[in-house]
């Protein structure tokens, strides 16, 4: 290998490990969904943070096999977002159906709707505006943990409510 090249590599592997080594850049912040999908960023210790909501009121929740019936323990965080919400009224909400990957990718895009409209009338009925919440099933397309077994089926059953700033 020649000079340039070697030398070249070693300032690019050195540029790439300074930009990873920010002391401090990062602490409590956290994204409330994907940012691709409109989350918003925001520090966790601040209660009216879309961090604070994803990480102490919790965004999801988990349902049991081919059911889009909320739990009590559902119920629970259902209502502290409901309570978030009404407190935080410069936030709407994209709430996420999620299936796991057992069924046909139909099967599991209309479970991921009754989930995610569940949800939704559970959110009204707590009053929150109607227009503030929308829904959108993924099925079984974004799985947050991925194998063949149980634990992780529990896991992609779900709901989640996204914020997005009004």
């Amino acid at each position: 290998m020649n000079k340039g090249l070697t030398r070249a590599l070693m300032l690019t592997g050195a540029l790439a490990l300074a930009a990873c080594t920010n002391p401090g850049a990062g602490d409590d912040v956290y994204l409330s969904g994907d940012p691709s999908a409109g989350g918003v960023a925001g520090v966790q210790g601040d209660p009216s943070s879309p961090a604070y909501f994803q990480q102490t009121v919790g965004d999801r929740i988990l349902f049991a096999v081919n059911e889009s019936t909320i739990s009590p323990t559902a119920a629970s965080t259902l209502d502290l977002q409901a309570d978030w919400l009404l407190q935080n009224m410069d936030f709407s909400a994209v709430i996420e159906g999620h299936a796991d990957e057992q069924g046909t990718r139909e099967y599991n895009l209309a479970l991921g709707a009754r989930r995610a409209s569940e949800v939704r009338q559970y959110l009204i009925q707590r009053g929150i505006a109607p227009n503030r919440l929308k829904v959108v099933s993924f099925g079984k397309e974004r799985p947050i943990s991925i194998c063949s077994d149980e634990s992780c089926y529990s896991q992609n059953r779900r709901g989640v409510t996204v914020l997005s700033a009004s």
